[in-house]
């Protein structure tokens, strides 16, 4: 019988070193060649689901590589292509302003640093930890969506809701060097067993690390 880890950090470590055994801690869903387009795709992916945007992105990459043909391209011309993804408008106007700023700002080249990637129109935290870490290497935070949201809250590795607060709770109870993979791990397991509404607690490799917060019925 396991004893529940009594720190956050003792916890933190068992649930990272189980989950790299099940799962590769760098694989992505989503589908891109670099970093300018993880970050088309994760934006994209917003209110989207990953296997919609993967039908998309070929016919979008196709026409515009990068963003110096991005930013040839119109407003109409953009949405129609993207227009599956829920949100086109906006997320083409973004998309648009982003291609822009960083042919303009960046030569073309993705920012390495959080502050600068956060300048790029439609990127918050999310986005950029994503692209900062998975892309290009650079780790200055951890990637909360909604499947990392849940699965934080239901391993009480954090008490809040909040994306950011969720954020710094993660990157105090992981060390440093592994935060790039915390993402990919629990949106993978997030999928394949703690999903939303049914967790699948009883084939969980977790289930006796976690005190399994706001879980009401499992399977």
């Amino acid at each position: 019988m396991t004893i529940m880890p009594t720190t956050l950090r003792e916890r933190a470590r068992i649930i990272h070193e189980r989950l790299r055994q099940v799962y590769d801690p760098h694989i992505t869903a989503l589908d891109w060649t670099d970093p300018w387009q993880l970050m088309v795709a994760t934006v994209l992916a917003a209110q989207c689901t990953d296997e919609r945007v993967n039908q998309v992105t070929p016919e979008l990459f196709r026409r515009w590589p990068g963003p110096a043909e991005l930013r040839q391209a119109s407003q109409a011309e953009l949405e129609e292509v993207i227009r599956s993804t829920g949100f086109f408008r906006n997320k083409a106007k973004n998309l648009l302003a982003a291609a822009n700023l960083i042919m303009d700002k960046h030569g073309g080249e993705m920012p390495r640093t959080m502050a600068e990637m956060i300048e790029i129109p439609g990127v918050a935290r999310k986005t950029a930890n994503i692209v900062l870490s998975t892309a290009l290497g650079v780790v200055e935070g951890i990637a909360v969506d909604t499947h990392v949201k849940r699965l934080s809250f239901r391993l009480g590795l954090t008490e809040s809701d909040k994306p950011e607060r969720i954020e710094r709770d993660l990157m105090e109870a992981f060390e440093r060097e592994i935060w790039g993979e915390v993402n990919h791990l629990l949106v993978q397991h997030g999928r394949a067993v703690c999903q939303a509404r049914l967790p699948r607690c009883s084939v969980c490799l977790l289930a006796d690390v976690c005190p399994k917060l706001g879980v009401t019925k499992s399977a």
